[in-house]
Protein backbone atom coordinates (compact mmCIF):
# COMPACT_ATOMS: atom_id res chain seq x y z
CA UNK A 1 0.00 0.00 0.00
CA UNK A 2 1.24 3.46 -0.85
CA UNK A 3 1.39 5.39 2.11
CA UNK A 4 0.80 9.42 1.35
CA UNK A 5 3.06 11.68 3.58
CA UNK A 6 0.85 14.80 4.99
CA UNK A 7 2.03 17.93 3.62
CA UNK A 8 1.43 20.09 6.63
CA UNK A 9 3.84 17.80 8.43
CA UNK A 10 6.39 18.46 5.95
CA UNK A 11 5.35 22.58 5.98
CA UNK A 12 6.23 22.07 9.47
CA UNK A 13 9.14 20.55 9.61
CA UNK A 14 10.12 23.38 6.76
CA UNK A 15 8.68 25.74 9.20
CA UNK A 16 10.78 24.95 12.45
CA UNK A 17 14.13 24.59 10.07
CA UNK A 18 12.97 28.52 9.33
CA UNK A 19 12.84 29.11 13.04
CA UNK A 20 16.07 27.33 13.19
CA UNK A 21 17.65 29.26 10.75
CA UNK A 22 16.21 32.76 11.04
CA UNK A 23 15.32 32.92 14.69
CA UNK A 24 15.68 36.72 15.25
CA UNK A 25 12.08 37.44 13.09
CA UNK A 26 10.44 35.39 15.81
CA UNK A 27 12.37 35.97 19.00
CA UNK A 28 10.88 38.99 21.78
CA UNK A 29 13.38 41.40 20.90
CA UNK A 30 12.17 41.34 17.00
CA UNK A 31 10.11 43.99 15.55
CA UNK A 32 7.73 41.83 13.51
CA UNK A 33 4.42 42.19 15.50
CA UNK A 34 3.88 38.32 15.01
CA UNK A 35 2.44 38.19 18.45
CA UNK A 36 -0.25 40.44 18.05
CA UNK A 37 -0.67 38.68 14.72
CA UNK A 38 -0.64 35.26 15.89
CA UNK A 39 -3.32 36.78 18.60
CA UNK A 40 -6.15 37.93 16.25
CA UNK A 41 -5.28 34.68 14.21
CA UNK A 42 -6.37 32.63 16.59
CA UNK A 43 -9.70 34.43 17.46
CA UNK A 44 -10.62 33.97 14.04
CA UNK A 45 -9.92 30.08 13.60
CA UNK A 46 -12.18 29.75 17.01
CA UNK A 47 -14.97 32.23 15.38
CA UNK A 48 -14.72 29.95 11.69
CA UNK A 49 -14.88 26.71 14.28
CA UNK A 50 -18.15 28.16 16.23
CA UNK A 51 -19.71 28.99 12.13
CA UNK A 52 -19.11 25.51 11.36
CA UNK A 53 -20.94 24.19 14.71
CA UNK A 54 -24.22 22.97 13.44
CA UNK A 55 -26.66 23.03 16.50
CA UNK A 56 -28.76 20.40 14.47
CA UNK A 57 -26.06 18.06 14.35
CA UNK A 58 -24.92 18.09 17.77
CA UNK A 59 -28.74 17.67 18.79
CA UNK A 60 -29.03 14.60 16.38
CA UNK A 61 -25.49 13.30 18.00
CA UNK A 62 -26.58 12.95 21.46
CA UNK A 63 -28.27 9.73 21.09
CA UNK A 64 -25.38 7.66 20.86
CA UNK A 65 -24.46 8.92 24.31
CA UNK A 66 -22.44 5.49 25.51
CA UNK A 67 -20.08 6.30 22.50
CA UNK A 68 -19.82 10.07 22.98
CA UNK A 69 -19.12 9.35 27.19
CA UNK A 70 -15.79 6.90 25.92
CA UNK A 71 -14.15 9.23 23.75
CA UNK A 72 -14.64 12.20 26.06
CA UNK A 73 -13.49 9.94 29.16
CA UNK A 74 -10.72 9.09 27.06
CA UNK A 75 -9.57 12.29 25.70
CA UNK A 76 -9.68 13.96 28.77
CA UNK A 77 -9.36 11.69 31.90
CA UNK A 78 -7.67 8.23 30.77
CA UNK A 79 -5.37 10.05 28.90
CA UNK A 80 -3.98 12.42 31.38
CA UNK A 81 -4.09 9.78 34.05
CA UNK A 82 -1.61 7.40 31.77
CA UNK A 83 1.05 10.41 32.05
CA UNK A 84 -0.02 11.31 35.36
CA UNK A 85 1.21 7.84 36.54
CA UNK A 86 4.59 8.43 35.76
CA UNK A 87 4.77 11.88 37.37
CA UNK A 88 6.56 10.31 41.03
CA UNK A 89 9.40 9.25 38.94
CA UNK A 90 10.55 13.29 38.16
CA UNK A 91 13.69 14.11 40.13
CA UNK A 92 15.19 17.02 37.95
CA UNK A 93 13.65 20.31 36.66
CA UNK A 94 14.54 19.61 33.46
CA UNK A 95 12.33 16.17 33.92
CA UNK A 96 9.58 18.60 34.92
CA UNK A 97 9.51 20.63 32.07
CA UNK A 98 9.73 17.30 29.85
CA UNK A 99 7.08 15.79 31.96
CA UNK A 100 5.22 18.90 31.48
CA UNK A 101 5.16 18.34 28.03
CA UNK A 102 3.71 15.16 27.74
CA UNK A 103 1.07 16.18 29.94
CA UNK A 104 -0.11 18.39 27.99
CA UNK A 105 -0.42 16.71 24.89
CA UNK A 106 -2.84 14.43 26.73
CA UNK A 107 -4.78 17.00 28.67
CA UNK A 108 -5.34 18.12 25.11
CA UNK A 109 -9.38 17.84 23.16
CA UNK A 110 -9.41 15.78 20.00
CA UNK A 111 -8.98 16.98 16.56
CA UNK A 112 -11.83 17.74 14.32
CA UNK A 113 -11.04 17.40 10.68
CA UNK A 114 -8.79 14.50 10.71
CA UNK A 115 -10.78 12.63 12.94
CA UNK A 116 -13.98 12.94 10.70
CA UNK A 117 -12.06 11.87 7.59
CA UNK A 118 -10.21 9.02 8.89
CA UNK A 119 -13.66 7.72 10.29
CA UNK A 120 -15.19 8.29 7.00
CA UNK A 121 -12.17 6.49 5.06
CA UNK A 122 -13.05 3.61 7.33
CA UNK A 123 -16.37 3.58 7.30
CA UNK A 124 -17.09 4.43 10.60
CA UNK A 125 -20.26 6.56 12.08
CA UNK A 126 -19.47 9.69 10.49
CA UNK A 127 -21.77 11.48 12.40
CA UNK A 128 -20.70 10.74 16.14
CA UNK A 129 -17.28 11.75 14.73
CA UNK A 130 -18.54 14.83 13.68
CA UNK A 131 -20.09 15.51 17.32
CA UNK A 132 -17.27 13.81 19.01
CA UNK A 133 -14.35 15.82 17.45
CA UNK A 134 -16.56 19.44 17.80
CA UNK A 135 -18.15 19.02 21.07
CA UNK A 136 -14.62 17.66 22.48
CA UNK A 137 -13.14 21.40 21.03
CA UNK A 138 -15.51 23.00 23.59
CA UNK A 139 -14.52 20.82 26.51
CA UNK A 140 -10.89 21.46 26.03
CA UNK A 141 -11.30 24.74 26.27
CA UNK A 142 -12.57 24.52 30.03
CA UNK A 143 -11.17 21.00 30.83
CA UNK A 144 -7.48 21.70 29.50
CA UNK A 145 -6.69 24.33 31.56
CA UNK A 146 -7.78 23.23 34.58
CA UNK A 147 -5.86 20.01 34.05
CA UNK A 148 -2.79 22.01 33.34
CA UNK A 149 -3.33 24.74 36.11
CA UNK A 150 -2.54 22.05 38.52
CA UNK A 151 1.31 21.53 37.44
CA UNK A 152 2.21 24.76 35.21
CA UNK A 153 2.82 26.55 38.77
CA UNK A 154 5.64 24.49 39.47
CA UNK A 155 7.46 25.12 35.95
CA UNK A 156 6.28 28.62 35.82
CA UNK A 157 6.40 30.81 39.02
CA UNK A 158 4.87 33.60 37.43
CA UNK A 159 1.56 31.74 35.81
CA UNK A 160 -1.43 33.73 36.84
CA UNK A 161 -4.57 31.23 36.78
CA UNK A 162 -7.07 34.23 36.48
CA UNK A 163 -4.88 36.14 33.98
CA UNK A 164 -4.89 32.52 31.48
CA UNK A 165 -8.76 32.65 31.68
CA UNK A 166 -9.78 36.25 30.52
CA UNK A 167 -7.60 35.35 27.62
CA UNK A 168 -9.22 31.81 27.17
CA UNK A 169 -12.43 34.34 27.48
CA UNK A 170 -11.85 37.06 24.99
CA UNK A 171 -9.55 35.18 22.47
CA UNK A 172 -11.50 31.47 22.21
CA UNK A 173 -14.51 31.53 24.09
CA UNK A 174 -16.24 35.09 22.77
CA UNK A 175 -15.37 34.08 19.37
CA UNK A 176 -17.02 30.93 19.37
CA UNK A 177 -19.76 32.38 20.79
CA UNK A 178 -20.23 34.82 18.28
CA UNK A 179 -19.71 31.98 15.70
CA UNK A 180 -22.35 29.88 16.89
CA UNK A 181 -24.71 33.24 16.97
CA UNK A 182 -24.20 33.55 13.22
CA UNK A 183 -24.40 30.19 12.12
CA UNK A 184 -27.14 30.85 10.85
CA UNK A 185 -26.68 33.46 9.05
CA UNK A 186 -23.44 32.72 7.78
CA UNK A 187 -22.44 29.21 8.63
CA UNK A 188 -23.45 27.86 4.62
CA UNK A 189 -21.24 30.80 3.20
CA UNK A 190 -18.26 28.90 5.82
CA UNK A 191 -18.66 25.78 4.70
CA UNK A 192 -18.71 26.11 1.30
CA UNK A 193 -15.61 27.75 1.64
CA UNK A 194 -14.69 25.34 4.14
CA UNK A 195 -11.16 24.70 2.40
CA UNK A 196 -9.99 28.48 2.52
CA UNK A 197 -10.57 28.38 6.37
CA UNK A 198 -9.03 24.94 6.45
CA UNK A 199 -5.85 26.81 4.51
CA UNK A 200 -6.64 30.00 6.90
CA UNK A 201 -5.90 27.77 10.08
CA UNK A 202 -3.00 25.90 9.06
CA UNK A 203 -1.04 29.15 8.28
CA UNK A 204 -1.55 30.46 11.59
CA UNK A 205 -0.30 27.12 13.25
CA UNK A 206 2.59 27.60 11.41
CA UNK A 207 3.36 30.97 12.52
CA UNK A 208 2.59 30.48 16.04
CA UNK A 209 4.59 27.17 15.26
CA UNK A 210 7.71 29.25 14.26
CA UNK A 211 7.49 31.62 16.70
CA UNK A 212 7.56 29.47 19.26
CA UNK A 213 10.24 27.47 18.00
CA UNK A 214 12.34 30.89 17.45
CA UNK A 215 12.04 31.80 20.62
CA UNK A 216 13.61 28.19 22.03
CA UNK A 217 16.01 28.49 19.57
CA UNK A 218 17.14 32.51 19.81
CA UNK A 219 17.35 31.28 24.01
CA UNK A 220 19.30 28.47 23.07
CA UNK A 221 16.53 25.80 24.91
CA UNK A 222 16.92 22.85 22.15
CA UNK A 223 21.00 22.60 23.26
CA UNK A 224 19.95 20.54 26.08
CA UNK A 225 18.21 18.11 24.07
CA UNK A 226 20.35 15.24 22.65
CA UNK A 227 19.34 12.46 19.94
CA UNK A 228 18.69 10.16 22.79
CA UNK A 229 16.16 12.49 24.70
CA UNK A 230 14.25 12.88 20.46
CA UNK A 231 14.59 9.26 19.98
CA UNK A 232 13.22 9.07 24.18
CA UNK A 233 10.00 11.76 22.74
CA UNK A 234 9.28 9.57 19.92
CA UNK A 235 9.53 6.13 21.84
CA UNK A 236 7.14 7.32 24.62
CA UNK A 237 4.67 9.34 21.77
CA UNK A 238 4.04 5.85 20.54
CA UNK A 239 4.14 3.98 23.39
CA UNK A 240 1.08 6.63 24.69
CA UNK A 241 -0.60 6.18 21.32
CA UNK A 242 -0.94 2.19 21.24
CA UNK A 243 -1.23 1.87 24.52
CA UNK A 244 -5.10 4.40 24.47
CA UNK A 245 -5.90 2.72 20.92
CA UNK A 246 -5.83 -0.82 22.43
CA UNK A 247 -7.48 0.26 25.42
CA UNK A 248 -10.54 2.23 23.04
CA UNK A 249 -11.30 -0.73 21.10
CA UNK A 250 -11.06 -3.40 24.60
CA UNK A 251 -13.71 -1.02 26.19
CA UNK A 252 -15.74 -0.76 22.90
CA UNK A 253 -16.00 -4.28 22.31
CA UNK A 254 -17.31 -4.80 26.21
CA UNK A 255 -19.61 -2.70 25.66
CA UNK A 256 -20.96 -4.17 22.76
CA UNK A 257 -20.36 -1.43 20.39
CA UNK A 258 -20.87 -2.43 16.40
CA UNK A 259 -17.74 -2.41 13.96
CA UNK A 260 -18.79 0.90 13.32
CA UNK A 261 -19.10 2.57 16.50
CA UNK A 262 -15.60 1.05 17.40
CA UNK A 263 -14.05 2.51 14.60
CA UNK A 264 -15.43 6.18 16.14
CA UNK A 265 -14.36 5.27 19.12
CA UNK A 266 -10.49 4.57 18.29
CA UNK A 267 -9.71 6.88 16.09
CA UNK A 268 -11.70 10.23 17.88
CA UNK A 269 -10.34 8.86 21.48
CA UNK A 270 -7.07 8.37 19.98
CA UNK A 271 -6.52 12.06 18.77
CA UNK A 272 -5.10 14.92 19.96
CA UNK A 273 -5.51 18.25 18.65
CA UNK A 274 -2.33 20.11 16.77
CA UNK A 275 -4.95 23.61 16.40
CA UNK A 276 -5.69 23.73 20.20
CA UNK A 277 -2.41 22.27 21.45
CA UNK A 278 -0.59 25.07 19.50
CA UNK A 279 -3.12 28.30 20.16
CA UNK A 280 -3.27 26.98 24.11
CA UNK A 281 0.62 26.86 24.27
CA UNK A 282 0.69 30.31 23.61
CA UNK A 283 -1.59 31.21 26.06
CA UNK A 284 -0.56 28.75 28.99
CA UNK A 285 2.99 28.84 28.39
CA UNK A 286 3.45 32.16 26.40
CA UNK A 287 6.03 33.79 29.22
CA UNK A 288 8.32 30.85 29.37
CA UNK A 289 11.51 29.38 26.89
CA UNK A 290 11.21 25.99 26.89
CA UNK A 291 7.59 26.84 24.89
CA UNK A 292 9.58 24.95 21.62
CA UNK A 293 9.99 21.71 23.72
CA UNK A 294 6.35 21.80 24.96
CA UNK A 295 5.16 21.53 21.64
CA UNK A 296 7.69 18.82 20.87
CA UNK A 297 5.55 15.76 22.08
CA UNK A 298 2.15 16.83 19.70
CA UNK A 299 4.20 17.41 16.86
CA UNK A 300 5.63 14.06 16.98
CA UNK A 301 2.07 12.60 18.28
CA UNK A 302 0.74 14.95 15.05
CA UNK A 303 2.52 13.00 12.37
CA UNK A 304 2.11 9.50 13.75
CA UNK A 305 -1.50 9.68 14.49
CA UNK A 306 -2.26 10.76 10.72
CA UNK A 307 0.56 8.20 9.61
CA UNK A 308 -0.40 4.78 11.61
CA UNK A 309 -4.49 6.01 11.39
CA UNK A 310 -4.32 6.16 7.32
CA UNK A 311 -2.95 3.19 7.41
CA UNK A 312 -5.66 1.38 9.87
CA UNK A 313 -8.46 3.42 8.37
CA UNK A 314 -7.33 2.19 4.94
CA UNK A 315 -7.30 -1.60 5.53
CA UNK A 316 -10.50 -1.36 7.55
CA UNK A 317 -12.61 0.57 4.89
CA UNK A 318 -11.42 -2.48 2.62
CA UNK A 319 -12.74 -4.53 5.40
CA UNK A 320 -15.82 -3.15 5.89
CA UNK A 321 -16.63 -2.79 2.00
CA UNK A 322 -16.15 -6.41 1.88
Amino acid sequence: MKIKIDKFVLFIIVVIGVAYLFPHWGSKESQIPLKTISTLGISLIFFFYGLKLSPDKLKAGLKNWKLHVLVQATTFLIFPLIVLAFHPLIQTQEQEILWLAFFFLAALPSTVSSSVVMVSIAKGNIPAAIFNASISGIIGIVVTPLWMGLFVHSAQTDFDFTEIYIKLIVQIILPVVFGIILQRYLGKLANEHSSKITLFDKSVILLIIYRSFSESFDEHIFSSVSLSDLLFFFTAVLFLFFIVFTLTGYVAKKLNFNKEDQITTQFCGTKKSLVHGTVFSAILFGNMATIGIILLPLMLFHAIQILIISIIASKSGRLMVK
